[in-house]
């Protein structure tokens, strides 16, 4: 399952990054890294952007680059 497909409230462990180049960077900068616990708070009203709490911090994902990401819930 991807980030991308979670519900509100769901708890994540990060299994595997896809993308590639800058995309792929960004998310690492951003703490998202292979065993990370993801958090998922809340979507837009549109589903786009989908916010997430990485460890003390929170992030805003667009669902593309939040479909980059395999996780697993815990």
């Amino acid at each position: 399952m991807n980030l991308g497909r979670c519900s509100e409230g769901d708890r994540v462990k990060v299994l595997k990054m896809g993308g590639s180049g800058m995309i792929r960077k960004r998310l690492m900068e951003m703490g998202i890294l292979k065993g990370a616990e993801i958090r998922v708070v809340k979507y837009a009203p549109l589903k786009d952007p989908i916010e997430v709490e990485v460890g003390d911090s929170h992030l805003s994902l667009r669902i593309c680059e939040a479909d980059f990401i395999d996780v697993e819930k815990i």
